[in-house]
């Protein structure tokens, strides 16, 4: 038996359901986002799904999987200089959400609409070949004044999404179509639970990473320390922590001796922030391609030159 894809609505949304042959189903809508609405395992909800979709779509509130660019987490201020340009996030930019604080918050791209998918075979790669499903989809960022007026790169993202057997991968493809790099500080969002099991019995793996220190807002001091691999029973313990030096083929997981949850960082991210509330039952290991504020630091920022393009992959296995 193969992996099969199919179209289906999900609250007006036209969505891609993917399901593989053992028993794995994966829910995305391009017109919502690319938002990864939902991951079940048989009947099992896998993803926290929060505020709900209307929220997300009107607040920008993240839930399930969610894409975060052209950053991910927050910035420390609405103006820098960043790859030789002058960039000025003005107050109710298209798509600007901020945090408590007020700073900028999760990129510009929550809910937008304009996501091309690809519907003539071009998708697929391992996944189609091993018998997988697969799709992809592209958002011409350069293609908007209004988003271009916050983040003035012109630049083409492609995700492609591939479920096979047990392993839900996401791989981007930002590509510079304008005559300036591009800057690469985008990143994901999962917000993953265990149904069966209280929240206070999650073991939840981390592996040998660097730790930074984060001042009052939430923002990187620029102290850090490394941190060997580690296991911790979730408890009444909350993580709100970022990461940076994550080399490809990291993990990170969550299990409750049932089902295991596995996020494997493939390539391109070399950050994390592992986010775990105590207020509801999920835990995130968020990929990140730069540290949080790496727009207005520069630290582990990458650039893409004009006509080159920038890949990165993670993927999550349910055992």
């Amino acid at each position: 038996m193969c992996g099969v894809i199919e179209t289906t609505q999900v609250e007006g949304f036209e969505a891609l359901r993917l399901s593989s042959e053992e028993g794995l189903t994966a829910t995305f809508l391009p017109g919502a986002g690319m938002l990864g609405v939902s991951l079940r395992d048989g009947e099992q909800e896998l993803l926290g799904q929060r505020h709900g979709l209307a929220t997300y779509l009107r607040d920008a509130r993240t839930m399930a999987l969610p894409l975060l660019h052209p950053w991910a987490n927050r910035l420390s201020r609405d103006a820098f200089e960043v790859a030789g340009q002058q960039v000025r996030i003005a107050d109710g930019a298209a798509g600007l959400h901020r945090d408590g604080n007020g700073l900028p918050m999760h990129g510009l791209l929550a809910g937008r609409p304009e996501w091309i998918v690809e519907r003539d075979g071009t998708a697929g790669g391992e996944a189609a070949d091993a018998g997988g499903a697969a799709f992809g989809a592209t958002f011409d960022y350069g293609a908007h004044p209004e988003l271009l007026a916050s983040f003035p790169f012109p630049h083409m993202l492609r995700i492609e999404v591939a479920l096979h057997a047990r392993t839900l991968r996401l791989t981007t493809t930002l590509t510079a179509t304008g005559d300036v790099p591009v800057p690469v500080a985008y990143g994901f969002h999962p917000y993953l639970r265990l149904p069966d099991t209280p929240r206070e019995r999650w073991q939840v793996e981390l592996p040998a990473l660097r730790h930074l220190q984060l001042d009052a807002r939430s923002i990187p001091t620029g102290a850090a320390e490394q941190e060997p691999a580690s296991v911790h029973l979730l408890g009444d313990r909350a993580f709100d922590d970022a990461y940076d030096g994550v080399e490809p083929g990291t993990r990170f997981a969550v299990g409750d001796g049932t089902r295991r949850i596995e996020l494997r960082f493939e390539q391109g991210f070399a950050a994390a922030q592992v986010f775990a509330p105590l207020s509801e039952p999920v835990v995130c290991f968020e990929p990140m391609t730069a540290p949080t504020d790496a727009l207005v630091s520069g630290n582990g920022l990458r650039l893409v030159e004009p006509g080159e393009r920038d890949v990165s992959a993670f993927s999550l296995t349910v055992a």
